[in-house]
């Protein structure tokens, strides 16, 4: 029983690993997954690049400036404006002193009205009708204080948009790279000036790269999708994922166009080359194979 286990297991393993049972796709060509021409945000003058041609950069990161100096004031004022605001969004001493001063009226009319019951006519009548207007008076006071306070808070949130809005101004005037790879053209020099959604910069990704080929339609079953594959050129394999099969099936060769992406984090891969594609059609997945019986 071990020894038939065991054979089992091996002839499973020689399969996966003939190269009978994987598709091979001759003549399949590399080609970018993502490249794109950089366009500037804002208009002005180019002040700074800062990554030169055939450099590698990371996603986001900067690549060229356009003069910032009107956005930074502008963001410096609303920074300003925008924590005066809020001190003053946070400032409760007029509501404080507001219900401090009904406190004190609505105590003075209190005594007039208990120095009336005791004492009639100890208090006139206009005395009275003075002391319930400033009571009235002060509960107004502290009623108005209050929506005062409330849009100063709403004022509070309008600076900040303000804010938030001059600090996006001043970071559009950044050029960043939309995703990691190589700068291969500058479009626009240092002291030009550019507009805005003018292509500046052109990036290629160079770390992925897409093999491109044609399979006969008995071959192209969308079940190959995640399928590893492997791109061989120069008697180097490189690794890879079959991320795509053609719906369509070309009615004159009965072909259809498939693509893997291949890892290229050596940067030894070129766009353009051609080689080999093998896509495996018979994978195991770890785990599936039954375990060795001692």
């Amino acid at each position: 029983m071990c020894g038939l286990l065991s054979g089992l297991s091996l002839s499973v393993l020689l399969a996966a690993a003939d190269p009978s049972s994987a598709i091979q796709i001759d003549g399949a060509q590399l080609t970018l997954i993502e490249h794109a021409e950089i366009s500037a945000r804002e208009a002005g003058v180019l002040n700074q690049i800062y990554v030169t041609e055939g450099k590698t950069v990371e996603a986001d990161a900067p690549l060229a400036l356009i003069d910032d100096l009107d956005a930074k004031l502008a963001q410096q004022r609303a920074d300003t404006e925008y924590a005066m605001a809020k001190s003053l969004a946070e400032n409760d001493l007029r509501v404080r002193f507001t219900r401090k001063s009904l406190d004190v009226a609505k105590s003075e009319l209190k005594r007039s009205l208990e120095s009336v019951e005791k004492f009639p006519k100890s208090v006139s009548q206009t005395e009275l009708d003075r002391l319930k207007l400033l009571a009235d008076k002060a509960e107004l006071e502290v009623d108005l204080s209050e929506v005062e306070r409330a849009q100063s808070k709403l004022s509070l949130q309008l600076k900040k948009h303000d804010l938030d809005r001059a600090t996006l101004h001043l970071e559009r005037r950044t050029i960043k790279a939309p995703f990691p790879g190589m700068v291969v053209q500058w479009k626009r020099q240092r002291g030009e000036w550019v507009d805005a959604a003018t292509p500046v910069a052109r990036l290629i990704r160079l770390n992925r790269l897409r093999a491109e080929g044609f399979v006969s339609s008995k071959n192209s079953s969308t079940k190959l999708i995640g399928r590893s594959a492997t791109f061989l050129v120069n008697g180097i394999k490189h690794k890879g994922t079959l991320n795509f099969v053609h719906p369509e099936i070309d009615p004159v060769n009965q072909q259809v166009r498939v693509w893997a992406e291949i890892e290229n984090e050596d940067l030894s891969l070129r766009p353009g080359e051609t080689g080999t594609l093998f896509i495996n059609e018979a994978e195991i997945v770890k785990g599936e194979l039954p375990s060795k019986v001692k």
